[in-house]
């Protein structure tokens, strides 16, 4: 993946078992920004751009993703675990002398983000989660025909090498399919962003690890997060929720009820876009994530954007 963020420095950062490729820029209290599937840290350029305003800004692809390290996962889902990811994230900042940042993710971003805030609250000053749902709820609302449009989550998640096998056949048809398909706003995924999140995709490796991610969420992370349930523990950070607007499509869950079941202070709000939020309308995001980093803590809302 060569596209990188105008303005932004770049660097190669060791952590733990992983080498992380991450894009840095701006000055001020700390930001990171977490991308999605199938992307890459180049998916949040409009919105980090902005950020550099009065922020220090780290875009890192996820292990597995983009120009970062692919290692092969455990038969147990802990290499791809959000746990392990997370983990990976808050290792990042300490290597660049970060004790404490805000934290903003995008669909697997924003699971890794989630499981930051649960497992390390001293470290998350704000969270930011955008069209996703933890774990064990997303499991427990996408079954029968509600489950249709989220057919990968099921394919990718199979325990054998099925689905490597057959995305392997053609995997710029695959990955170009959610590209295309999950995004309403025209051209807002340039013919360069899109060569090169498909490129990224195709890499050596990318593939078992994108399988990987995905049968950690069906298999360790529900388990974490069911753990977490039932011990009632709670993001206890200002959280904001932003998730797609469906139009005239009901959603199958209320992602309202759903975040608030999780977050003490909660600001929720739709945004009228497609699934990819920060490329199809980086300014709502923009303002919902200053709103949350920026201004004190307030009571759960719903705004519309």
């Amino acid at each position: 993946m060569r596209n990188r963020i105008a303005g932004f420095a770049y660097d190669r950062v060791t952590v733990g078992d992983v080498g992380l490729h991450v894009a840095m820029a701006g000055a001020g209290a700390p930001i990171v920004l977490l991308h999605g599937f199938p992307q890459t840290h180049f998916a949040w350029r409009h919105v980090a751009t902005d950020l550099t305003r009065d922020h220090l800004v780290i875009c890192p692809d996820l292990r597995g993703y983009g120009d970062s390290d692919k290692p092969v996962g455990e038969p147990d889902g802990s290499t791809y675990a959000k746990r392990t990811m997370a983990a990976d994230i808050i290792g990042l900042m300490r290597a660049l002398g970060h004790e404490r940042f805000a934290l903003a993710g995008h669909d697997r971003g924003g699971l890794v983000a989630f499981r930051a805030g649960l497992d390390h609250p001293d470290a998350i000053s704000h969270l930011a989660i955008l069209d996703v749902l933890p774990a064990a709820d997303m499991w427990s609302t996408l079954h029968g025909t509600s489950g249709i449009f989220a057919f990968h989550l099921y394919l990718l998640a199979q325990p054998s090498d099925v689905a490597e096998r057959m995305i392997g056949a053609d995997p710029d048809l695959f990955f170009g399919h959610f590209l295309d398909d999950w995004c309403r706003i025209p051209g807002a995924i340039p013919g360069e962003a899109r060569a090169a999140y498909l490129a990224a995709a195709r890499a050596p490796g990318a593939v078992r690890a994108v399988c990987a991610d995905y049968r950690a969420s069906a298999s360790i992370d529900n388990v974490h997060d069911e753990a977490d349930r039932r011990a009632g523990r709670r993001l206890t950070m200002p959280v904001a929720a932003l998730w797609q607007d469906p139009g005239e499509v009901v959603l199958p869950f209320d992602p309202l009820s759903i975040w608030s079941g999780w977050a003490n202070d909660l600001r929720a709000g739709t945004v009228r876009c497609g699934h990819f939020l920060p490329e199809e309308m980086p300014g709502p995001v923009i303002e919902a994530i200053r709103n949350l980093i920026d201004r004190p803590a307030a009571t759960a809302v719903r705004a519309d954007a």
